[in-house]
């Protein structure tokens, strides 16, 4: 143990249960004392070698130990080129190595040759095991990014360079993982527990009407959580339920929902009340919000710090290698007069680029390539660096952001959610943005990326492959940069004489008090330029038989229901509260609810493919309301709204649907 990190991950460590290969281990050290044994009981043999042990055993043997002394040894030097050298070592070991020879040599003495003469074995000693560092209590004793991965992050060794060229740089090969033994072919590995940090909360009730009619939410366009959930379910693996955010999930994907057409009023909403998919005698009210969308020739000036984290947990391939290569292809969709620059922390905090325009890109691609992993992790040092540096380059109407860039894990510092909310909260008061980047699995902290996205005008995105750091940086770089209204709040009044109950699907870390909603003093969350925000609801009309709750014997009669307006068609009162960017005073849009809403023929397919990804986040999160809606029926959904889908987005959700129905199978 050198440093604090390690130190502080011994303490937290706890012994992890019997892996399977330790258990063929113990069965392969059993059966070679079994033959050990025997063969000393047998002093003088009549016939065949003097050498009595299995070939299976000896082969077992050999390959125990071909793998101890060549495959756990570190490969970054040799990567995927060791596999064949070693497949070639076992078998010139198995021609020449004495005990598999002794063992072939049966066969002639038993039809009359003389055997040979052999020496009694000696003991195998065991050869010693390198020197591993424990894991953290949750996580495999070595752990690996998975093969995919680690070849898409060593893919990144090409960076983007000035007029578009390749520039070849340096990357660190990471080990290959060991092949699989004794696995049989239809089993999938047993789920280690994650050492991901997520937020515990309980998914969204159903509320009757006449008990509490308002339901008030921060909107949200993060979509770190379909990222994770994808991650998961590529491993082979179902999701940590908590790690589910479905409105996250829901927000990942591109929808056509009409814009405004003026930047005075930010953005446009459509209403579609639709048939439940899995519940004939409920009713979706699906809200969608889209943003004006900046053109290229209203694009402000941008000043960007990179706060990146250089720690010691940052060294694997699906963290800094992969971070510096979305940070390249970033620099390259900026304009030339925009300004970067470069905060690192890891022990300490410290610049390591002061201010520099794009149209310089072989300096700052020079910095971000110099960077390396090691020491502790000093966020909160980090952070006041990086305000610091964005408050002292201030751009007057134009883009002022940090851009964070971490597995979470900080450890030097403040280092608690609640110090870093508190800490996030003062430094929005200056204007500068904030947005979140999250990198890395086995002790990535999305608990504290969210705290750090909801509490500073910020937005959380989780980049897994380069594929996401495109789509993130690249494709949607002007809704991820660009804010056109921060602070935005949604509130819905449901009406008693027509809505009995019901539920909003998802936004659980994002509920407000109903009192929040006039208060410009709260903060919620902002939109970017283009962005497209969707929520939904499932409201049980009145008189239904899906009805929950009963009414009240000894309540008053709700004084709502004798109102006029409540005896119109309205379903519900839609209110949406937002400040511009550089404005401390909210505006009010206000929108009813009515039967001219629903959709009596086929919903739009934007709309029916939304509803599909929230069926799928409550199944994955085990929402009562889906027990009878299978993954099928999801699949068959989605496929049937799949409609325009230019970058093959709607076609992964469909293939991650089958792999979680076939890894709920396996059960």
């Amino acid at each position: 143990m050198t440093n604090d990190q390690d130190l502080n991950r011994l303490r937290r460590m706890t012994p992890p249960p019997p892996a399977d290969a330790a258990r063929r281990a113990a069965l392969q050290a059993a059966m070679r004392a079994f033959d050990d044994a025997d063969a000393k009981k047998t002093a003088v043999q009549t016939q065949g070698s003097g050498i009595i042990r299995r070939l299976s055993s000896i082969a077992t043997q050999l390959w125990s130990e071909t793998m101890e002394k060549k495959l756990l040894l570190t490969t970054s030097a040799l990567g995927g080129l060791l596999i064949l050298p070693v497949a070639g070592y076992i078998s010139w070991t198995m021609m020449h190595d004495p005990r598999m020879l002794a063992g072939n040599q049966q066969a002639p003495a038993m039809i009359g040759a003389q055997p040979p003469q052999v020496d009694e074995p000696k003991p195998v000693q065991p050869q010693p095991l390198p020197m591993v560092e424990p894991a953290a209590p949750s996580q495999p004793a070595v752990k690996q990014a998975p093969l995919a991965r680690q070849i898409e992050a060593l893919s990144s060794s090409k960076t983007v360079g000035q007029a578009g060229t390749a520039a070849e740089k340096p990357v660190a090969m990471a080990p290959m993982p060991a092949p699989a033994v004794e696995m049989a072919q239809d089993s999938i590995a047993p789920q280690q527990p994650s050492g991901d940090r997520v937020q515990r909360f309980d998914t969204n009730p159903v509320k009757r009407v006449a008990d509490d009619p308002v339901s008030t939410f921060s909107i949200d366009v993060d979509t770190a959580s379909y990222a994770m959930v994808r991650r998961s379910l590529k491993d082979g693996a179902l999701p940590d339920p908590d790690s589910v955010r479905v409105e996250e999930m829901i927000n990942y994907f591109p929808y056509d929902w009409k814009g405004p057409q003026s930047r005075e009023t930010p953005f446009n909403t459509t209403i579609t009340v639709t048939p439940t998919p899995w519940n004939q005698n409920t009713k979706l009210m699906h809200i969608g919000i889209k943003g004006y969308d900046v053109v290229p020739a209203e694009k402000p000036r941008a000043n960007l710090v990179f706060l990146i984290d250089v720690s010691g947990s940052m060294d694997e391939p699906d963290k800094l290698p992969l971070l510096k290569s979305a940070f390249h292809m970033l620099v390259g969709k900026l304009d030339p007069k925009d300004k970067v620059s470069i905060v690192t922390y890891a022990g300490n905090a410290g610049t390591v680029l002061e201010p520099t325009e794009v149209k310089d890109k072989a300096k700052i691609f020079d910095a971000l390539n110099r960077l390396e992993a090691g020491g502790s992790t000093a966020g909160e040092a980090g952070i006041k660096e990086a305000y610091r540096l964005a408050k002292a380059n201030f751009v007057k109407d134009g883009v002022n952001r940090v851009m964070l860039a971490t597995d979470g894990d900080f450890n030097v510092g403040q280092s608690s959610d609640e110090e870093l909310k508190t800490l996030i909260e003062d430094e929005r008061k200056s204007g500068v943005f904030l947005s979140v980047f999250g990198f890395g699995e086995g002790n990535y902290n999305d608990e504290m990326m969210q705290v750090l996205a909801q509490n500073g005008n910020g937005t959380a995105a989780y980049i897994d492959t380069l594929a996401e750091a495109e789509k993130t940086l690249v494709q949607e770089a002007t809704s991820t940069l660009f804010p056109i209204a921060k602070d935005v709040k949604i509130q819905v009044e449901f009406n008693p004489a027509t809505v009995a109950e019901y539920r909003l699907i998802g936004y659980e870390t994002r509920a407000l008090k109903r009192e929040d909603f006039n208060n410009d003093r709260i903060d919620a969350g902002e939109i970017g330029s283009g962005h497209t925000v969707t929520a939904i609801y499932e409201v049980t009309p009145k008189n239904s038989p899906a009805v929950l709750t009963d009414d009240l014997r000894y309540a008053k009669p709700n004084a709502a229901t004798a109102d006029t307006k409540a005896g119109s068609d309205e379903y519900a009162f839609f209110k949406i509260r937002y400040k511009l960017p550089n404005e401390d005073v909210s505006k009010l849009i206000t929108t009813p609810v009515t039967k001219a809403n629903e959709v009596s023929a086929a919903a739009s397919d934007d709309v029916r493919f939304s509803t599909a990804v929230a069926a799928f986040g409550q199944k994955l999160r085990g929402t009562d309301s889906l027990a009878s809606y299978s993954y099928a029926d999801i699949a068959r959904l989605g496929a049937g709204s799949r409609g325009d889908d230019a970058f093959g987005y709607r076609s992964e959700f469909l293939s991650l649907v089958r792999l979680a129905d076939a890894l709920e199978a396996k059960k």
